[in-house]
């Protein structure tokens, strides 16, 4: 592929309170592609809601280069969205979403870091599109425009002019795949080698989710099953075994916990158990032993489930996240 010379210029938006490392990481990565290509093949350009210094979560403050009363378009050839804790909670600026409805568009590509994908698909740029997110709010994301693909595992997802980014240090996923359109790989891994990170890291954002604890719900009778499987992950979960402890019948049961959890009960018992399992696997367990005392009956139908619900096979994620710690 023929890569040419010209300097791009790549917007980001930061919002009041965004998050600083998702404009700061994928800025550092654009420069040090500067620095492995031997030229100038970016210039950044920071944009904020009004004039002067936007103030990030963390309380650190940038002074951005333009702010929506003076970028027009076409100033970018990328624009992001850097996302922001509080997005989640709504965006009621609409001068804010049609100023990114009209100016987006004008640039070559267009996308977002985490949550900044609310933004994007609040000012109807995501629809029919495929998109990721932050995993904490991929739901929100698919629940509040259903018009939109959500890829919820995905490190960042590419969907024709739009690049979105799940959560945080997945804009410097994202921001070395832009490199490797532009500049190829040999550069892309080059940067990736010396921001010490992976060129393409493995597995999706799941592996890093945290979910909050199981939580009963419902009425009396479910929610005493719900907490015997928490406290049992490893005994019979089955339909009849659950309904028998409730009291009812199979069929009553099934059609009640679907209706007052939003689960089968098969859904919600494999949750349990693979939530169950990352605790063993980060205490440094074995994934066999684990495979055992979390129910799952054979380390074939384990390593199955669990990658489904995180990306990673029990192994790597015991690589990847065991404690070294001692304990207190």
């Amino acid at each position: 592929m023929r890569h040419t010379t010209r300097v791009r210029t790549i917007g980001i938006l930061a919002l009041p309170g965004f998050q600083l490392l998702d404009v700061a990481g994928p800025v550092d990565v654009f420069a040090e592609a500067n620095v492995q290509s031997g030229r100038t093949a970016y210039a950044t350009r920071l944009f904020a809601v009004e004039p002067g210094p936007v103030v990030s979560s963390s309380g650190l403050a940038l002074l951005p280069d333009d702010d929506l009363s003076t970028a027009r378009p076409p100033v970018s050839d990328t624009f992001l969205v850097a996302g922001a804790p509080h997005v989640s909670y709504g965006i009621p600026d609409n001068a804010l979403l049609a100023w990114v409805a009209n100016y987006a568009p004008h640039a070559r590509r267009y996308g977002s870091v985490c949550s900044g994908a609310l933004v994007l698909a609040a000012a109807g740029l995501l629809d029919g599109r495929r998109a990721t997110t932050h995993w904490a709010v991929a739901e929100q994301l698919a629940s509040d425009f259903p018009t939109v693909r959500v890829e919820a595992d995905a490190l960042h997802v590419r969907d024709g002019p739009v690049r979105t980014s799940a959560g945080v240090t997945a804009g410097l996923d994202l921001a070395v795949a832009l490199v490797e359109e532009d500049l190829g790989s040999e550069i892309a891994r080059k940067v990736a080698s010396q921001l010490v990170m992976f060129f393409k890291r493995p597995g999706g954002q799941m592996q890093f989710s945290r979910q909050e604890e199981m939580t009963p719900g419902g009425r009396s009778a479910l929610q005493e099953v719900q907490r015997w499987i928490i406290a049992h992950p490893a005994e019979d979960a089955s339909l009849s075994a659950l309904a028998a402890r409730a009291g009812l019948s199979n069929r009553h049961f099934a059609r009640l916990f679907q209706q007052e959890i939003g689960q089968t009960t098969a859904e919600w018992v494999e949750a349990v158990r693979v939530q169950a399992a990352r605790k063993h696997l980060e205490a440094g367990e074995r994934p066999k032993q684990v495979a055992i005392a979390c129910g799952f009956g054979n380390i074939d139908t384990f390593r199955r489930v669990f990658q489904k619900q995180t990306g990673v096979s029990p192994s790597e994620y015991r690589r990847r996240f065991e404690s070294h710690l001692p304990a207190d």
